[in-house]
């Protein structure tokens, strides 16, 4: 009699309609979204890697494609994200007693414009900011493409959180 009312209340919460949905990464998407897009960031910081506006743009949309069913599109989706870099820049962190730098940052901020078009509570206009440190004996250009990486995957895994998850 047990497992006949088990398999019942799990047939009834089976069967009725959500109006959410949910996924493996955590994302709360409403079933009528559909459809993302998301627009060329632009470099508005005087440095950057040379790359540094389409590997944005590419991972954001990587970060949807692996973790959600939603389509990238071209034009305005559902969901959209247009930003630009506004901040690059690396400075000293850890001084050492010779007044010496044993530590340097390099720091990123991201602007990032988000709209909802289904559910426009949870638009936003925000800046992410990401940092990775390296030691003052590396050049930065030796170790600014493996930073870079660094920093962009979390600042993409911050926008993603912050678009979907809803933290």
């Amino acid at each position: 009699m047990k497992r006949i009312i088990f398999l019942l209340v799990i047939y009834v919460l089976a069967s009725q309609s959500c109006s959410v949905s949910y996924t493996l990464s955590g994302a709360s998407i409403a079933p009528d979204v559909k459809t993302i897009s998301v627009q060329h960031f632009v470099n508005r910081a005087p440095l950057g890697a040379a790359n540094l506006e389409q590997y944005i743009t590419d991972e954001l949309k990587d970060i949807f494609k692996s973790q959600t069913s939603l389509t990238v599109v071209n034009d305005m989706g559902h969901l959209n994200f247009e930003g630009e870099i506004i901040r690059y820049f690396t400075k000293p962190m850890a001084i050492t007693g010779d007044e010496t730098a044993a530590q340097n940052r390099l720091t990123m901020v991201v602007h990032v414009k988000f709209t909802n078009e289904i559910e426009p509570e949870f638009n936003f206009d925000s800046d992410f900011t990401q940092f990775a440190d390296y030691s003052s004996d590396e050049d930065l250009s030796s170790v600014e493409q493996d930073l870079v990486e660094e920093i962009v995957e979390k600042i993409i895994e911050d926008i993603f959180n912050k678009s979907v998850v809803n933290w």
